[in-house]
């Protein structure tokens, strides 16, 4: 038995305001591959007992770090995550807590926040952050959007950037009709042209980029600027201790993926989008901006001062449909932000660097084994090419207990990404490189 809450007529009304001939036309844009194409068969009639024992069953048919040594990156990564974290950020005021349009009882959130975004603006020397996003791609998404003028309607993405992120960018661009180049990088950071069209409205770079690479951002930005463009730069915020920040290369947007900070890797999410930008864009920032003020008495208190949201203004006149935000991962990475320190962020930088420089030269000794883009400077992650498809090679290191990178296909099929982080010991490293030489001999 099913129950839908609309009834026919209400469906072929529906159908005729968006123009679709039927329900499956709401969905083409979903890979048959990835649609259940027959009707789900759910049994019916259980327990509780019955329910809590199969949903067992399922979960145990996955693999966790607790038994895995994790070399995958290329954009989640495992970071060891201080226990003071999620003792902090789990109590109840704040994983329960509701959006604080009420700012008389939302004071603690508010005040979370506001530090969050006072952070995010020391580690990227930018001038305002946003209250966070859903994720780094949807914070790339919308930093795009605030670069959009009426004559400039055009993305150019650096060779570097991770392709998720780009057909990311293309799939809400595809409503709007927003063209999206991506140029090559045949030596792993293709460097800047020299000049860009009028028409460009954002130049995206990614540093370091999908394959490990640190890109020259800086001449990025000047090539950007001189055509008039902003320069959008999608940043790692693990590196920034020992990389220069995204203010000081002259970058107008800055984005990144907050899992590093204090989150779990949890199976893909919830993670936690991060954007900052100059104050002169701060009107055409999404989402949410709390702000300091004070009350009738002259004591300090946070409200809720920007949200250039559909829901808080005129339709017409919003930059963005973000109607929430990962406020709960935004607490969790304000407090590892403060457990760090600058003097922690760095020393976490420089290990993550000299670990995976060791990994690299002990991987790249296995015979068979090859630098993708040899001399490259890198930050944590690195490319390989096997000599064998290497999605086989993740499937044969997963049997020997290590999670052993990130297939890069459009690459070719020998290509992987390995992620170095600072949990990973010597002897992991030496127990990657001696598994991997012994499922390529």
């Amino acid at each position: 038995m099913t129950f839908t809450p609309h009834t026919d007529d209400e469906i072929r009304e529906m159908l005729a305001t968006v123009g679709a001939g039927s329900v499956d036309d709401l969905f083409e844009a979903i890979p048959p591959t990835l649609r259940l194409m027959e009707p789900l068969e759910l049994d019916v009639g259980l327990s509780e007992q019955e329910v809590v024992d199969e949903l067992g069953r399922l979960a145990a048919r996955n693999r966790s770090l607790d038994e895995l040594v994790c070399f995958a990156g290329r954009g989640a990564y495992d970071h060891y995550i201080p226990s003071v974290v999620w003792a902090l950020a789990g109590r109840s005021e704040f994983s329960t807590a509701y959006t604080p349009y009420q700012p008389e009882l939302s004071q603690g959130v508010l005040q979370a926040l506001f530090e969050y975004q006072s952070m995010i603006c020391a580690l990227t020397e930018m001038e305002v952050s946003n209250a966070s996003l859903y994720d780094g791609a949807t914070a790339l998404v919308e930093a795009v959007r605030m670069s959009l003028g009426p004559e400039r309607r055009r993305v150019v993405v650096a060779g570097g950037v991770d392709p998720r992120l780009v057909a990311t960018v293309r799939t809400y661009g595809a409503g709007p009709g927003l063209p999206v180049d991506q140029l090559a990088a045949p030596d792993g950071a293709g460097g800047a042209p020299a000049s860009f069209d009028p028409d460009v409205a954002a130049v995206v770079v990614q540093h370091p980029n999908v394959y490990g690479v640190l890109e020259d951002v800086a001449a990025w930005a000047d090539a950007a600027h001189a055509a008039g463009a902003r320069l959008v730069e999608v940043f790692d915020p693990t590196s920034l201790g020992v990389l220069a920040s995204p203010g000081e290369l002259g970058v107008d947007i800055a984005v990144a993926e907050g899992q590093s900070l204090g989150n779990h890797l949890a199976f893909g999410g919830p993670y936690l989008g991060i954007l900052a930008a100059r104050m002169a864009d701060v009107r055409r920032m999404p989402g949410r901006i709390v702000g300091e003020t004070v009350d009738v008495a002259g004591r300090p208190g946070y409200v809720l001062t920007l949200q250039a949201r559909e829901q808080h203004i005129r339709r017409e006149k919003a930059t963005s449909n973000i109607c929430t935000n990962q406020t709960l991962m935004a607490i969790a990475a304000t407090i590892h932000l403060a457990w760090l320190g600058p003097a922690g962020l760095r020393e976490l930088g420089e290990r993550c660097a000299a670990k995976a420089a060791y990994a690299l030269d002990a991987l790249a000794a296995v015979p068979g084994v090859e630098l993708a883009f040899p001399g490259a400077p890198v930050f944590k992650e690195f490319t390989l090419r096997v000599p064998v498809p290497a999605a086989a090679v993740v499937d044969a290191m997963v049997e020997r207990g290590i999670l052993g990178g990130v297939p890069a296909p459009w690459l070719g099929d020998d290509a992987l990404i390995v992620a170095v982080t600072e949990r990973r010991t010597r002897a992991q490293i030496d127990g990657f490189a001696g598994a991997l030489r012994e499922v390529l001999a």
